[in-house]
């Protein structure tokens, strides 16, 4: 009797532990109430000038005026001052950055308390311009610091917290903001300054709480030219063609997100017949499902950065919207609607569930995203990626602003119009991303493909896979499934060497080939294929990267766990002599042999057809182990064999 795996429970650790551990939830809680000040001091200045108008002091002209500008304001300093923020985030130790940029919010929430006690536009302008500027300072290190607290399998788990409470910062910010006028009266002024100091203070000091992050690049010259260096820190998001098209997806989730949430307050009003009341519940409904969402990501991608969301997300966006121009097309038949009224209202149900599902696959779509970006790359260059991100973010914001104004004024287009033609651009934007770079729509297909057919329990991953740096895995080959299944449970990119038969079976050849697996032959069938794959294992190796082997060679026809040949043996060997020698890290797949694609069926004399049989239960149970990394440069086939039987147990 083989002994007990080693961890006799599954590897399961919810996001939410996070904000129980001082290495997150002090950075978490930071951000959450910068995103909240921010709105509620913007939000309270649109009160004041209701306020100001209703009492006579500001004609309806300077009012519209000054809405017009304050976006304005506040979105220049992205395009001014993201490449000199990204080059400080670069440079400096980054909980300093933190605590300097939350210093910066008290003494611009102190210009703009006086502004609000003096009730003087010009001075509340004149901070508005200074937030975005602290928010431009803030953004790179806001990203850039997730990496280096959180280990590759949490990722996507701490960017979905991180998006869940913005989302939900923003909202209660407006809300609170929004209400401070109306229910303080004439006392509105005292009661925003005091409000937004307060919160600031609150900021700067939890910032002190957040542990010491080691700067990226501590030696970076700044370069104080804003034209050269927002060009330079642009292309850095370039580099990479997976990182370049993240950040496209990020840009154009602002673009939709800007034009969507542009259009809901006079949405609220004429087509849903409803007053202020109904557009806050429904950018509510919008921002409940974006942070559903952010948390939902970690479950369903295994813990790893599963970028096979995005498509859902995208398409998921686009299903919902063109619903929601089906759902109302015209204006509303009422007006006036309270919350309650407008939800007893035919098709008030078939509304909401469209706006909390845009809102649901937007979080699909852009925590992934983030993770990618995060995951692929360099420490010494992210926060300046992110910067570079910033400003074309930026670009994509205004861009949408003005592409919505047009469409309205001038073709006269209604918002349900508007929202049918976002719907087909957010398609044809995400087949084109994806068309680009199919890595987006492999992992789609491989993660529907595992998640669909196969539950998954996890021992050993996270413990044993390295965080980064050259491993080899080596695990028992069961099913023409076992490379995607390791692939969506291993929180990093892992290189496959398959045999070049199964890498070239049909649509699986496509995934594998996005994948970068890499194909090998015997050396009686293609002694040049094999010297290449052992090649493209050096590099991958020598890379850093997790290089995936199977070395029975072959798919077992019993079930048992063949014997290991010595492939591997000569892959440790070449990277030892090359000065660089690589940690194995033994795994094994359990559960495997009584599911679809296995030979199960075909030792029974089922035949060819046996290979593609249905399991016995649908979604069959897999268990993947993972054992402590083996260092020894000369460690045997048959030592590694040994050690993946004893993973394997008697559960084949």
């Amino acid at each position: 009797m083989a002994s007990p795996p080693e961890h006799p429970v599954n590897d399961h650790h919810s996001q939410f532990d996070l904000l129980r551990q001082r290495r997150f939830l002090p950075y978490f809680s930071v951000q959450a109430l910068g995103a909240f000040n921010d709105n509620v001091y913007r939000q309270a200045i649109i009160g004041l000038l209701g306020a100001m108008l209703l009492a006579g002091t500001m004609a309806p002209e300077t009012r519209a005026l000054y809405t017009q500008l304050a976006p304005a304001i506040f979105i220049l300093p992205y395009f001014l001052f993201s490449a000199t923020a990204g080059q400080i985030a670069e440079k400096l130790e980054k909980q300093r950055l933190i605590v300097i940029t939350t210093a910066m919010e008290i003494a611009i929430m102190s210009l703009a308390a006086i502004g609000f006690l003096l009730q003087d536009m010009r001075i509340l302008l004149v901070a508005l311009f200074c937030t975005g500027l602290q928010s431009t300072m803030f953004g790179p290190v806001k990203y850039s610091i997730l990496p280096s607290v959180l280990k590759p399998e949490e990722l996507t788990g701490g960017n979905g917290l991180v998006e869940m409470g913005t989302s939900l910062a923003i909202l209660l910010g407006m809300i609170c903001g929004g209400s401070i006028f109306l229910l303080a009266g004439a006392a509105g002024p005292y009661v925003a300054a005091v409000s937004i100091i307060a919160l600031a203070i609150a900021g700067n000091l939890v910032a002190r709480r957040i542990p010491r992050v080691d700067a990226g690049e501590p030696g970076l010259r700044v370069d104080w030219n804003i034209a050269r260096q927002s060009w330079r820190i642009w292309q850095l998001t370039r580099r990479q063609p997976a990182v370049r098209n993240a950040v496209l997806g990020v840009s154009w989730f602002w673009f939709v997100g800007t034009v969507l949430t542009a259009q809901l307050p006079v949405y609220a009003e004429t087509n849903l017949g409803g007053t202020q009341a109904l557009y806050i519940f429904a950018l509510a409904l919008f921002s409940i499902g974006i942070g559903v969402g952010s948390l939902m990501c970690e479950k369903l991608s295994g813990r790893t950065v599963e970028i096979g969301l995005v498509p859902l997300g995208a398409f998921g966006v686009s299903a919902f919207m063109l619903d929601l121009y089906f759902a109302r097309p015209g204006q509303a038949l009422a007006a006036g609607l309270s919350i309650p009224q407008f939800m007893a209202a035919p098709g008030a149900w078939r509304i909401m569930l469209d706006l909390t599902g845009i809102g649901l696959f937007t979080g699909f779509f852009v925590v992934p995203l983030f993770a990618l970006i995060q995951s692929r790359t360099p420490r010494a260059e992210l926060a300046r990626v992110i910067a570079g991100m910033n400003i074309q973010n930026a670009a994509f914001i205004v861009a949408a602003a003005v592409i919505g104004i047009a469409l309205q004024r001038f073709l006269g287009w209604s918002i349900p119009q508007v929202f049918l033609a976002l719907a087909i651009a957010n398609a044809l934007v995400a087949i084109w991303i994806f068309s680009i770079v199919p890595e987006f729509f492999m992992r789609f297909v491989s993660w529907l493909m595992v998640r669909t057919l196969y539950r998954l329990e996890l021992h050993g991953i996270e413990k044993h896979v390295p965080d980064e740096g050259p491993a080899v895995l080596v695990c028992n080959h069961v099913s023409y499934m076992d490379a995607l299944i390791l692939s969506a449970t291993v929180p990093r990119p892992v290189r496959f060497v398959m045999y070049y038969r199964i890498f070239e079976i049909p649509v699986m050849r496509w995934i594998f080939r996005t994948a970068r697996a890499i194909p090998i032959a015997s050396p009686r069938e293609d002694a040049a294929l094999m010297q290449r794959a052992f090649d493209e294992i050096d590099a991958a190796l020598a890379d850093g990267q997790l290089v995936g082997i199977f070395p029975e060679g072959k798919l077992t026809g019993d079930g048992e766990i063949a014997a290991f040949r010595s492939g591997v043996e000569k892959i440790l060997e070449r990277a030892a002599a090359a000065g660089r020698p690589v940690p194995v890290v033994p795994m094994a797949l359990r559960g495997m042999w009584s599911s679809m694609w296995s030979r199960r069926s075909a030792s029974a004399g089922a035949g060819r057809l046996g290979r593609m049989r249905v399991p016995r239960r649908f979604r069959a149970h897999v268990q993947v182990m993972a054992q402590a990394p083996v260092r020894d440069p000369g460690v045997t086939a048959q030592q590694l064999e040994a050690r993946v039987r004893e993973l394997r147990g008697d559960a084949a």
